[in-house]
């Protein structure tokens, strides 16, 4: 079975009690057949998460430049490299609502999916498809 971990920075917007974002988790795993494998950095341990030498070396690159419209941002963005590779840029448009949570009831199949390694439960969350 293909799986993929991802790794997160545990802001609150990707907790693993976020019911819309794990919802969505659980039904891509179930779309896609596609194991996932969640696994939360603590807090203030920025320095292990690998993203965050991404942004240091983007900062390097805009070299103070000031960023003070969208073009100009994906502009700079687009012509950065890292390890040969450049990156695809371009601007999502699409709102996302807000404050959308699913009920207790309705979160229960989801949450019984989830499962949160002991000692680990928040640090590490698996789903499997169906």
């Amino acid at each position: 079975m293909r799986c993929i971990q991802i790794e997160l920075d545990n802001g609150p917007e990707i907790a693993s009690s976020r019911t819309q974002f794990m919802k969505r988790l659980v039904e891509f795993s179930d779309r896609y057949q596609v194991a996932i494998k969640l696994v939360y950095f603590p807090p203030y341990h920025s320095k292990y998460n690998p993203i965050e030498r991404v942004w240091g070396i983007l900062e390097q690159h805009w070299n103070g430049t000031l960023l003070n419209t969208v073009e100009v941002v994906l502009r700079w963005a687009a012509t950065f490299t890292w390890r040969g590779h450049t990156p695809l840029v371009h601007q999502l448009e699409t709102v996302y609502e807000r404050g959308l949570k699913l009920t207790k009831l309705a979160f229960r199949p989801i949450a019984a999916r989830l499962r949160r390694a002991d000692g680990l439960r928040k640090w590490s969350v698996s789903i499997a498809p169906q």
